[in-house]
């Protein structure tokens, strides 16, 4: 994948970097397989009052089913098309099956048209492929890691992102996460080999405010802009800092833990993300 840079030719391509989509091969996507979003209300709860700031707008979207189950074990799937999904930052792959069940997948970066994916125990680790944790071998790059064996991968979805199979522990294997987190999972839990499509997406830059409006993102008020009734960074004569950042609360918004201390999966992690400190 590439990105492309824009000929300034309007005041909103002059700072636009965006994807040459070369990897698609399709764009129609396949009706058996989507469904109409039901969650997009613009920031509101079901009592109708904004609990999220800045939410609104944006273009329609159909829902693309994913498989992310990756439950078709033992037969060959066949990659029939690559496309865009506007619900998430990397690319899927249609599969269709020998006995006419279609599903979507997560795109791994280097797949192709044409080629077969596996899933289940006894399978090849090979790209795209989905098979349990302990029987992969180590050092091999991983995605869509489930957390419960059955659950469906959660872990590992975003664009150009991967983890690794550093060793085993017993029933557990463990993993490197994107993040540096090192940690364990059960060996029965599946993954799948290789990394997350669209890897240059953090390269992308949107280049005007319209292109944020027509993901859903409303304009946002800097809060040392705001009167100090608003924010508690807000007021001072002219252009006042407003202090150490804090959110509309008044708690600090930079350094501050927000992790739970008794969270159920602390016991699986062995090595804490690497933060930078400034």
């Amino acid at each position: 994948m590439s990105v492309k840079k824009f000929n300034p030719l309007t005041p909103g391509t002059r700072h636009r970097i965006g994807n040459t989509y070369e990897e698609i091969t399709s764009d129609s996507p396949e009706r058996s397989l989507l469904a109409g979003r039901n969650n997009q209300h613009a920031g509101r709860n079901n009592q109708g009052r904004r609990t999220m700031r800045n939410r609104g707008g944006g273009n329609k979207r159909l829902f693309r089913i994913i498989d992310f189950k990756r439950n078709h074990d033992g037969i060959d799937g066949l990659v029939k098309a690559i496309e865009y999904d506007p619900n998430r930052t990397a690319f899927i792959a249609l599969i269709y099956y020998p006995n006419g069940a279609k599903s979507y997948i997560l795109a791994p970066d280097g797949l192709k048209v044409g080629a077969l994916v596996r899933s289940g125990s006894n399978i090849a680790p090979e790209l795209g492929n989905s098979l349990p944790l302990s029987e992969m071998p180590l050092g091999t790059t991983v995605h869509n890691i489930e957390i419960n064996p059955g659950q469906g991968g959660s872990l590992v979805r975003s664009a150009g992102v991967s983890a690794q199979i550093l060793g085993r522990d017993g029933k557990y294997v463990v993993i490197k996460m994107p993040s540096g987190e090192t940690r364990l999972i059960l060996g029965t839990c599946r993954a799948t080999v290789g990394t997350v499509s669209n890897p240059d997406h953090n390269l992308e830059q949107l280049g005007k405010a319209g292109r944020k409006r027509w993901l859903g993102r409303t304009p946002r008020t800097r809060a040392v802009a705001m009167n100090p009734v608003d924010h508690p960074m807000g007021g001072g004569e002219g252009r006042a800092s407003g202090g150490h950042p804090r959110s509309r609360k008044g708690l600090k918004a930079k350094g501050a833990k927000t992790r739970s201390p008794r969270r159920y999966s602390d016991k699986h992690i062995i090595a804490r993300r690497k933060t930078s400190k400034k």
